[in-house]
């Protein structure tokens, strides 16, 4: 690996300094003593300082040669002469003073290894034994640090390590001369210059090397010239860019953490360039133009927990190996909208063809890739990934980006086993349903495993919690599969994410995880954190404060439904009490935060009225919400502590008072034989992750090919006054065959748009009530659940092409 050069202007070409100027280079010297020692005890190992001396010259030499040596060249002069003035006295201290300051290597070494193990696994590529080009290579820290994650000697073919540094690559030969690795090669090249004979490289690596190359698109152009069409190049680098500097690129793999504000923008940019380590944007934006975007991290490396400097890691490959396997886009559109498929090489014979007769059914996905390919820009990262099932989405959009970094639900809170059983979902199906937790969606794949299934979200992170499920089962045996999702915890997140997890996950969900890892790696687990998580902390908190503790861990491992029934009543005693209900049942701040949305409140308060028949003048005198709440509440929890047994089958309820589910009651998914069924060879070919509303998803999937839509309590969520309501049930109608059914819950008995449902061609069936004292389902959470079921088509609205529309010339445009 290289570093940066110092400025090659010798002190005799100063003026005479002023007393003015001393002052200034007194307080610049303080500074960067203070600077300095912060580096020092940063980037120095531990251990080192056992050995007092050895430190004191390790460090006194990195000084020396970073900050009062005046860099000139040597007698080879050029920009190999230059690096040697600065390496040649330091080369033998550089692996042990950079450990530090240069952080986040093994990250990247272990993202390309997995990504390579996949490849190998699963038959890509025709050679058995990869090529490794590490550029800049150095020392050779990294090829050795490689052994970590694969078994170097074996796994590679050919190892080349290429720097333009000859006194580092004296140190990488000893090294690999002690080691033994005789398949390793070091090449003392400028990278330009350099080929391969009669082969092209599997992985291609830069180490912070990118930034001090001055002429950085000719290498990051011979790159790809070197690069096998299925290969992998792995960067990792110093960065400063700001939010405005990759508005507008859709093919970025996320920008999660990639804004530096100004101070950090300037502060590092001429830090860095006294040393000639070029921080423009320009290096990292044409390395991700060049190369279609497998894998892109933004971090921090904080120094003593003060200060950070930003880099970042990034995971690519040649953007012509999606485009010319059979039209990937084509196939994936098919896909996401249920219609034929079509070439997206003739996209625009398709789309002229198709102007002539009917409007074109296009996913978003394909719209934004046809745009890139007629840019000649690189495709969105998901096109790139080794698994399709994630849809490309603009992250950058108000209504994906007012969830912030949070999912709301950790778990799904409806009973999937009352859906089986209501609509019998078979191999020929095509659903729809919402993403939630997951829960419920993997289980129609491991019960029924339908033709096709669309998972809708908005919220970009309950499918990034839906797409890290999908990983594990693919990626992890049945224990660690259990630790994550059967207890919620597992202490070691970070590193299977990066060396097993990965290769199975879109770059936006992998960013969120990486930011995460807290979720899996603290006490609190994942079911304490979101929305849903914030309800588990308070029910907790609520049984601590009464305490209640013992007598709801009783509850919850009670063995039979009567013993269940005796402790219940010490339980409700305190949580069905008018005090708490006062503070906690009837606040409507409250419910909100539980993801409660007013208009839902809205039915609830409606039926309490109607069971109460209480008349409007009654109405005015008191508020009745806060009543009706706490009316539903135990409308919900009695029935289930009395026909429900928490230990042994309501894992709902097991999960919201302990946090985690048990080996003998958990959800379907959760079971061994579930593992070994879903994480064969192409158990979720048939799923689609969609990250939009309802309404953008159903209207883009072609007319009369969707069987079964499950939307949950959705249709709560509008409001009566609007036509959101009437708009997806018209979008519900065109998509759904005839025969087709819509289920539904709702928090009413007698929901305002069921005959809404029933002008637009459907027949509605209520298949479960909730009355007082009564059970509707494990949950029991819902006063309602119905099915409507298609029976009349409604005619589609058809937008003529009109000649009086086309679009006038520009020098006749008026405004």
């Amino acid at each position: 690996m290289s570093s940066a050069l110092a400025s090659l202007t010798s002190w005799s070409s100063f003026p005479p300094l002023s007393l003015h100027h001393l002052k200034i280079l007194a307080a610049a010297s303080s500074i960067l003593f203070f600077l300095s020692g912060v580096f020092a005890i940063a980037f120095l190992k531990p251990k080192a300082w056992q050995d007092t001396s050895e430190a004191i010259s390790s460090f006194g030499r990195f000084f020396y040669v970073s900050f009062l040596k005046p860099h000139t060249g040597d007698d080879l002069g050029g920009q190999q002469g230059a690096l040697e003035s600065f390496y040649k006295a330091q080369a033998d201290v550089y692996d042990a003073t950079r450990k530090r300051l240069l952080r986040g290597r093994e990250d990247m070494l272990g993202l390309v290894a997995a990504q390579l193990r996949y490849k190998t696994a699963n038959g890509g590529g025709a050679k058995t034994k990869p090529i490794w080009v590490d550029i800049g290579g150095g020392t050779g820290w990294n090829i050795e640090a490689m052994q970590e994650f694969v078994d170097v000697p074996t796994f590679f073919e050919n190892i080349y390590l290429v720097d333009l540094s000859p006194s580092l690559c004296e140190v990488a030969q000893r090294r690999f001369a002690r080691l033994g690795w005789r398949h390793v090669q070091i090449i003392c090249q400028d990278a330009r210059a350099f080929r391969l004979a009669g082969h092209q490289a599997d992985l291609i690596t830069m180490s912070y090397s990118l930034s001090m190359i001055p002429d950085y698109y000719s290498v990051v152009d011979s790159i790809a010239s070197l690069l096998d069409p299925a290969g992998i190049i792995g960067v990792i680098d110093f960065y400063v860019q700001s939010v405005v500097e990759t508005s507008g690129r859709n093919y970025t793999g996320g920008c999660l953490q990639r804004h530096v504000n100004w101070l950090g923008r300037s502060f590092w940019r001429a830090w860095f360039d006294l040393d000639r380590v070029g921080l423009e944007g320009a290096k990292r934006d044409y390395l991700e133009y060049r190369f279609g975007t497998l894998k892109c991290v933004d971090e921090r490396n904080y120094l003593l927990g003060g200060i950070c400097i930003p880099y970042y890691i990034f995971l690519g490959k040649l953007t012509s190996s999606t485009t010319v396997d059979g039209d990937l886009l084509g196939r994936l559109d098919a896909a996401c909208t249920e219609s034929p498929y079509l070439s997206a090489r003739q996209h625009r014979l398709d789309m002229a063809e198709a102007a002539d007769t009917a409007i074109e059914v296009r996913s978003k996905a394909y719209q934004s890739a046809i745009v890139n390919l007629s840019a000649k820009l690189p495709l969105p990262s998901t096109f790139y990934q080794n698994k399709h099932q994630r849809i490309y989405y603009d992250e950058s959009l108000q209504k994906h980006a007012q969830f912030g970094n949070e999912f709301i639900y950790a778990f799904t809170w409806e009973d999937s086993r009352v859906d089986q059983r209501l609509l019998k979902i078979g191999a020929e199906d095509v659903v729809l349903c919402l993403t939630s937790g997951g829960d419920n969606l993997l289980d129609y794949l491991l019960s029924a495993k339908p033709r096709r299934i669309h998972a809708v979200d908005l919220n970009p992170n309950q499918n990034h919690l839906l797409e890290l499920k999908l990983a594990a089962y693919q990626a992890l045996p049945y224990v660690d599969f259990w630790k994550l999702f059967g207890e919620g915890r597992y202490p070691g997140f970070r590193d299977i994410l990066i060396s097993r997890l990965s290769p199975y996950m879109s770059s936006q969900a992998y960013q969120f995880w990486l930011s995460n890892v807290e979720i899996f790696t603290s006490s609190r687990g994942l079911y304490e954190r979101g929305g849903s998580g914030y309800g588990i902390k308070l029910v907790k908190w609520l049984f601590w404060t009464f305490g209640l503790s013992s007598a709801v861990k009783d509850l919850c491992q009670a063995k039979t439904l009567n013993e269940q029934r005796e402790i219940w009543p010490r339980v409700r005693r305190v949580l069905m009490s008018r005090p708490l209900h006062w503070i906690v049942i009837g606040s409507k701040f409250l419910w909100k935060a539980a993801g409660v949305p007013p208009n839902q409140i809205s039915m609830i308060l409606q039926d309490h009225l109607d069971q109460e028949t209480l008349n409007p003048l009654q109405i005015t005198l008191r508020d009745t919400s806060g009543e009706a709440m706490w009316q539903y509440i135990i409308n919900t929890l009695d029935p289930v502590a009395r026909e429900t047994l928490l230990s042994e089958d309501n894992f709902y309820y097991l999960l919201t008072l302990t946090g985690q589910y048990t080996r003998r009651c958990h959800p379907p998914y959760l079971t061994a034989k579930a593992h070994a069924k879903l994480s064969r060879p192409g158990a979720f070919d048939g799923l689609r992750i969609h990250t939009d509303e309802i309404n953008e998803v159903i209207s883009r999937i072609a007319k009369g090919t969707l069987t079964i839509a499950i939307v949950m309590d959705s249709m709560d969520w509008f409001d009566p006054q609007s036509d959101e309501a009437l708009t997806q049930i018209h979008a519900l109608n065109c998509a759904l065959k005839p025969g087709g059914r819509v289920m539904l819950r709702s928090a009413g008995l007698k929901p305002w748009y069921i005959p809404v449902f029933e002008s637009c061609g459907f027949t509605a069936r209520r298949v479960g009530a909730r009355f007082p004292g009564t059970c509707i389902d494990r949950v029991n959470m819902y006063a309602s659940t119905w099915i409507m079921t298609k029976m009349t088509e409604l005619v589609p609205a058809v937008f003529q092409r009109s000649p009086s529309l086309t679009t006038p010339p520009l020098e006749k445009l008026e405004i």
